[in-house]
């Protein structure tokens, strides 16, 4: 759900030409001449990733919706399926889109207008909905216990702060698994922030940090999707056969080991395990994704949209309960809620949602901040190929073959 893409390297250097990447590769930058004529900053958003995030987005969402019916042996079963990599898939995407990250006033304004105003909007929106929805007066707003499904908003804060970090040291992943088993051996972490989730699913921001394009063309192999069916049967069974042996607090990745009832050691056995499992099915699933338009891919734009409001829509169903209703312990109650809530999030990442919602999920608010001389002096040098220097210096132009 991130779109910051920098390329790196020395401006004083000549610049290289323009290489088309091989056939296949999914990348953020994928050009040709007809988007570059059409568009001044020769971007164009790549298919396979908009895909991705809006598969990803109704997994979320039917997840969610499954979530409230879990009395069903077969309904849970699924839901731990899902659970086990949509949104470590969601978190490798926005590793991967964060890999330019670094602490630029460009960058820092993107990060608080895109990332922290809106938690920060919804935040307040969901307390006060629990409060008055729910009739809850005593629900009161607390920006440092994130309501359900915002965690995610507070990790990406802390997981794009520190991708300098990340970049700069020699085994970035390995780190971030010892961080991760050490979260879940720490029960004094508490609740604020969700840093237990920010500590156990960091490790698949990292790995999207240090994925290249590469890596997303390898598993559109033929061979790499047939394997991939008799793993998410096998997932199916172990999901099956966890499902009165294994708490689901495992999956979620929001407590330690002692606060699930176990002992300490369990912790960065299970994390190790179910993160193994994660990045199968995380492979599976991203093998299947499209990578052509089709007719959701524009869709993927906005799925930050559909992600900050599903759950309104869920939490309602709840205080109303709705969820209770004997339907739901029928095959087709079941099927007409899946397909309802995809629907319901596939409406919600349509572009009149985008342009009503604009101005509190991706607000400009130039009013805020001071404007950076120095970066926009940056910005006209990448577009026209000229090095931009302080008064007094030389001014050269290093132009392409």
């Amino acid at each position: 759900m991130t779109n910051s893409q920098r390329p790196y390297g020395n401006p004083t250097l000549p610049l290289r030409p323009v290489q088309s990447p091989a056939d296949g590769v999914p990348s953020p930058r994928t050009k040709n001449k007809e988007s570059t004529r059409s568009a001044p900053s020769g971007k164009q958003r790549d298919a396979f990733f908009d895909n991705a995030k809006f598969l990803a987005i109704v997994l979320v969402a039917v997840g969610h919706a499954w979530g409230q019916i879990l009395d069903d042996g077969a309904v849970e079963t699924a839901y731990r399926v899902v659970y086990t990599f949509h949104m470590p898939a969601f978190i490798l995407i926005s590793g991967y889109f964060s890999r330019s990250f670094d602490l630029r006033p460009k960058h820092v304004k993107r990060l608080i207008t895109g990332v922290i105003v809106p938690y920060v909007v919804f935040e307040t929106a969901y307390s006060l909905f629990q409060r008055y929805g729910n009739d809850d007066p005593d629900h009161g707003i607390t920006l440092l216990d994130p309501t359900y499904h915002l965690w995610f908003l507070c990790a990406l804060v802390v997981w794009r702060m520190t991708t300098p970090l990340w970049r700069m040291i020699r085994h970035p992943l390995a780190v971030s698994l010892v961080l991760a088993a050490l979260g879940s051996v720490s029960p004094q972490i508490g609740d604020d922030l969700e840093l237990q989730r920010v500590l156990q699913f960091l490790p698949f921001f990292v790995l999207g940090l240090i994925l290249r394009p590469e890596h997303f063309q390898r598993v559109h192999r033929r061979s790499v999707r047939l394997m991939s069916l008799p793993l998410l049967a096998a997932a199916t069974v172990v999901a099956w056969w966890s499902v009165p042996r294994m708490r689901l607090g495992w999956l979620y990745h929001s407590s330690a080991a002692e606060e699930l009832g176990a002992p300490w050691w369990a912790g960065p056995v299970m994390v190790f395990g179910t993160l193994g499992c994660s990045l199968l099915l995380t492979a599976c699933f991203f093998a299947w994704v499209p990578r052509r338009h089709m007719w959701f891919t524009a869709l993927g734009a906005g799925t930050i949209y559909g992600y900050l409001l599903h759950a309104f829509l869920v939490k309602a169903g709840n205080y109303a309960g709705w969820f209770d209703d004997p339907v739901f312990e029928e095959p087709l109650g079941v099927i007409g809620l899946t397909v309802l809530a995809a629907a319901a999030v596939t409406a919600l990442c349509t572009k009149p949602v985008q342009r009503t919602l604009r101005c509190v999920v991706e607000p400009k608010m130039a009013w805020a901040f001071r404007e950076d001389p120095g970066g926009t002096a940056r910005d006209r040098e990448r577009r026209t190929g000229t090095e931009v220097r302080t008064p007094g210096e030389k001014v050269s132009v290093q132009l392409s073959n």
